[in-house]
């Protein structure tokens, strides 16, 4: 299952193995050996394989990397896997795959089935992915559908990698925005009831809040009128998150996200996990008290500045919560990686969280913010403009509508989360090779329609022979997708999962182009069809099993 992951290694220690007999011999300087290291070469034509160990060893040894290479190409013994070494300027020394081998990698894929791309670097550690995290005082918006998008994906990519993956909700559910949504819903409960009421200055202005409102009215009437008013609209705020709760639960469901726990941050402060938090920074000197407020001293740990955590009104702050939140995470469920995604607004928050977990006497590698950049949505090169609190909203939800979630998918994963994107919504309904998640499912659902074909024209492939398979656009197609645990291997190492919806479109266009060149069900040539039929039938596989890494659909038919 991991066989090509194995050829690098193997690759690794045959050039080693050379490079050593090569020192022995005295054809090489006696110098310290650097670590050897195999890669994609980024040009055609260069080989499956290229190792630059010849153009380290001339850093080191000011010799000509071209010569070292050609005494290290010497040395090389081939195992069955390869066909060949070369040497390329300025110094690389390139490996060429046996086409014997890459056809046996086609039954490989097979027997494989779904858990093709599955890897074990992970072996069981466990990483918990906190994403989206939206405060319950709206519905999600294309940002948090872009935020869930990642996460999820990131999960799929760390399981399929070998780790222990827990998925999580941060719900926001204590602090200055809660009261201001209580205060807000309250007023057009109010309304709603025929009572004048001012909305909050700094409310929530969106139509949803009147609508549910409206909805709250409908179903209890006039109840929460009649309690103090304190405590009308603390009642009437707590059943108003459940409603917002239950709304962002089921578009993050449309969405195809699911966690495995919700973790409510009014919970720190009712089990005492912030006090406690709070209490050992202070006992080993963290803390300072200047203005009547509580300060985290994160400039004796790095930071510019220091920050602070409990206000002089006595309030926590979103820095002071996120301290308890993150204690609670390494010293009490034991994580041992967490990774946060959190929106642009978030991204002044993330070095004082290394100065936090230094506080924490925690390696600060364990944690790992990724920031996922604003979203722009686009009708052809019309903008669409947003707006949270005037009720001038896109929605996640409206996108799922108009879109639906395989193209939300694909598109939110299109970028590294650090870029900026525009989300063309024209484009992504297109059925056509224009847009790239059509592009992509149709190489699927092609091969669907192949083999459905084969199988009314009587050609049953499983005894079919691959050793047939040597045209050029037949070992593109195997190549291409031996390339799969490498790049699961390589977005989990990174946890840059963009790489997903790009060797799709990678693989797509490799097999559109196979099939282009190469008639597959021909009667009259079986033997060359169930070869071929073989091939497309593990293309399938891979196909299938990117499409699900990034949560799409593998459609049959289109």
């Amino acid at each position: 299952m991991n066989g090509i992951l194995e050829i690098k290694q193997t690759i690794a220690s045959i050039i080693l193995t050379a490079t050593e007999k090569a020192l022995q011999e005295g054809k090489l300087p006696q110098i310290a050996l650097p670590e050897v290291t195999v890669e994609r070469p980024q040009k055609v034509g260069y080989g499956d394989y290229a190792s630059p160990i010849a153009l380290k060893l001339s850093r080191a040894s000011g010799k000509n990397p071209m010569d070292i290479a050609k005494i290290i190409a010497e040395y090389i013994e081939l195992t069955p896997e390869l066909s060949s070494v070369a040497v390329a300027p300025p110094g690389f020394i390139n490996f060429n795959l046996a086409t014997t081998w890459l056809s046996t990698q086609v039954e490989q894929i097979l027997a494989s089935g779904e858990n093709y791309g599955d890897i074990d670097t992970g072996k069981g550690k466990s990483v918990q992915i906190e994403f989206v995290s939206a405060n319950p005082t709206g519905p999600l918006h294309v940002g948090h559908g872009r935020g869930a998008v990642l996460g999820s994906t990131l999960a799929n990519i760390l399981e399929a990698a070998g780790y222990n993956v827990e998925k999580e909700f941060y719900i926001n559910d204590a602090g200055n925005q809660m009261s201001t949504f209580y205060k807000s819903l309250y007023a057009r409960y109010q309304q709603a009831c025929g009572v004048e009421a001012e909305m909050p200055q700094e409310g929530y202005f969106g139509q949803y809040v009147t609508d549910l409102a409206r909805q709250i009215k409908s179903g209890v009437g006039d109840k929460f009128l009649k309690l103090p008013e304190d405590e009308g609209q603390l009642a009437l705020g707590k059943l108003g998150v459940q409603n917002m709760l239950a709304l962002i639960r089921s578009d993050l469901a449309r969405l195809g996200v699911e966690y495995d726990c919700w973790f409510s941050e009014q919970s720190l402060f009712d089990n005492g996990q912030f006090a406690k938090v709070v209490d050992k920074l202070k006992s080993d000197g963290h803390l300072a008290q200047k203005e009547n407020a509580t300060w985290f001293v994160s400039s004796a740990l790095g930071e510019d500045k220091n920050n602070v955590i409990i206000r002089s009104n006595g309030t926590p702050t979103y820095f002071g919560t996120d301290i308890a939140y993150h204690n609670n995470k390494f010293a009490e469920r034991h994580f041992e990686r967490v990774i946060d995604i959190w929106g642009a607004d978030h991204h002044g928050h993330v070095s004082r969280m290394s100065a936090v977990m230094q506080a924490l006497k925690l390696d600060p590698l364990r944690l790992k913010i990724i920031i996922s950049q604003l979203v722009t949505l686009k009708r052809g090169s019309e903008l669409v403009r947003v707006s949270k609190r005037t009720g001038d909203m896109i929605t996640l939800a409206n996108v799922l509508d108009e879109v639906g979630v395989d193209a939300c998918r694909f598109f939110f994963l299109a970028r590294s989360a650090d870029s900026q994107m525009d989300f063309d919504l024209d484009l992504a309904k297109k059925e056509s090779s224009e847009n790239p998640v059509y592009y992509v499912q149709y190489a699927h659902a092609r091969i669907a329609s192949i083999l459905r074909l084969a199988q009314e024209e009587g050609l049953n492939h499983t005894d079919g022979d691959t050793s047939l398979l040597t045209d050029d656009a037949e070992l593109a197609l195997i190549r291409i997708m031996l390339q799969l645990p490498e790049i699961v291997e390589y977005s989990a190492r990174t946890l840059e999962p963009q790489n997903l919806p790009h060797y799709a479109q990678d693989l797509a266009n490799c097999f559109h182009s196979f099939y282009k060149h190469c008639r597959v069900v021909a009667v009259e040539n079986p033997e060359q069809s169930k070869a071929r039929l073989k091939l497309i039938a593990s293309t399938k596989v891979v196909l299938a099993k990117v499409l699900g890494l990034m949560g799409m659909s593998a459609p049959e038919v289109m």
